[in-house]
């Protein structure tokens, strides 16, 4: 059995070297592949390799990290802000205006005359007079007399007397004497204290702290950061007023109402009744009727013809020729030079005085808890499965085994009863493509092997 196997070997070689080659030059009759399937079935028993697969389990070590919550004191840097005062100048500027001389030239312009002469026609008009008969209708009105009655009232007027008593205030007059009051001003003098300040001005001098400005800084152990440094200061002087207040007394004369009565002779009007007794005339009128016989007037209108002849004026037109003179202004204009006198602006520039409140920042510092997340690495194990092939021998014989001596081929106890070609997975003698071991064909003939190599030689 192991010379045939190791005649196998040997056959595939030689036939891997010489395939190519001789199906290439002999269009594959010289190649094996293509003999019969039987023809390369294997003649006895042989050992092949089963693939068992087991699982097995392997410890793996995993790093995960969770997070952790701690608290750190963080410096906070805040910026405060104090008003200071300080007192500015700023340029105010004002319009002032100066005399200034310039000369002109000023145009005077002079008109003159020259006759010229031209023609005109003029119309002249001649009326001549032409008779023409027309006829009018004259109005003729005649006044004829119409009798007409109507009725009417006539008005019948009489006088009465009547008496009327009535009720008149007669004015009596009486002297009485009537006490009548008036205010006199006397004058009173007095004194009252009064404050005059007569203080005066000095210059002091005022230190002005600079501003706090942010500066870029680095620090070995918080790294680069920004700090507010404060600039140097500025001195200046101001006037500051000194008070100094005097008292002194001061006469004040005011005049006082004083009120004085006396009697006073008056003229009292009081007013009687009193009755009288008047008689009034009044009138009362009537209405009586009575017949009037009027003659009216009627005015009655008749047309009359007339023959008239009147004359038509004709008027006509005649064009005579005149000549007219006539005057053309000329104007001419000369420059007459003069001085006149103009403001011309200027600007002038002074300080005033004002005061500025400025916000002076500085910073504070405070120290302020501040919760971080942080991720904790940690060492985790598990089991992870894996598969391991192992190889078991297995005895392989194909049915006709022609190997003297195979008990298992007579008995039929051959653990393999199907060829390799049919096997399947369930077959005990089955294994996969790549794990189970090549079959190789009967060895070629030594003759057709020589041929071979004398042809790849030549």
């Amino acid at each position: 059995m192991r010379i045939m196997n190791i005649t196998c070997i040997v056959a595939l070689g030689a036939m891997m070297l010489t395939s190519d080659e001789a199906f290439a030059q002999y269009c594959g009759a010289a190649s094996y592949r293509c003999c019969p399937p039987v023809a390369c079935q294997p003649v006895s028993c042989y050992t092949a390799c089963r693939v068992e697969r087991r699982t097995c389990y392997r410890t793996v070590y995993e790093t995960c990290y969770q997070p952790e919550q701690y608290t750190v004191n963080r410096t906070v840097y805040e910026t405060v802000y104090d008003n200071v005062q300080q007192t500015c100048y700023r340029n105010v500027t004002e319009t002032a205006y100066r005399q200034e001389n310039y000369t002109v030239r000023r145009p005077v312009y002079e008109t003159s005359c020259r006759e010229e002469q031209y023609q005109v026609q003029r119309p002249v008009w001649d009326v001549s007079y032409r008779e023409e008969c027309y006829t009018t209708q004259r109005p003729v009105y005649e006044t004829i007399e119409q009798q007409r009655c109507r009725t009417v009232m006539r008005p019948v007027t009489e006088t009465l007397e009547r008496e009327c008593r009535r009720t008149v205030m007669k004015p009596v007059c009486e002297t009485v004497m009537q006490e009548r009051c008036h205010t006199v001003m006397q004058p009173v003098t007095t004194y009252r204290t009064v404050r005059e300040d007569r203080g005066c001005w000095t210059t002091q001098k005022q230190y002005i702290p600079g501003p706090v400005v942010p500066r870029f800084s680095c620090d070995p152990c918080r790294g680069p950061r920004i700090c507010m440094v404060q600039c140097p200061g500025v001195t200046t002087c101001r006037r500051v007023y000194v008070p100094n207040v005097v008292c002194r007394q001061v006469p004040c004369t005011t005049y006082k109402p004083v009120v004085v009565r006396r009697q006073c002779p008056i003229q009292v009007t009081r007013y009687v009744p009193e009755v009288v007794v008047t008689k009034v005339p009044y009138q009362v009128c009537r209405m009586v009727p009575e017949q009037v016989v009027e003659k009216i007037p009627v005015r009655v209108c008749r047309m009359v013809q007339e023959q008239h002849t009147r004359r038509v004026p004709v008027r006509t037109c005649r064009m005579v020729c005149e000549t007219r003179t006539r005057k053309i202004p000329i104007r001419t204009c000369r420059y007459v030079e003069e001085t006149q006198c103009r403001q011309v602006p200027y600007c002038v520039t002074k300080k005033v005085p004002y005061t500025v409140t400025n916000r002076v920042a500085r910073c504070v510092q405070k120290q302020v808890p501040v919760t971080c997340t942080r991720m904790v690495a940690k060492c985790v194990p598990r089991q992870v499965a894996y598969e391991v092939c192992d190889m078991v021998p297995v005895q392989v014989c194909p049915s006709g085994c022609s190997t003297p001596g195979c008990s298992d081929c007579s008995t039929g106890g051959c653990d393999a009863t199907v060829t390799p070609t049919n096997a399947t997975d369930s077959d005990p003698g089955y294994a996969p493509r790549d794990e189970r071991p090549r079959t190789f064909a009967p060895e070629p003939d030594p003759g057709l092997q020589s041929r071979g190599s004398r042809e790849r030689s030549v």
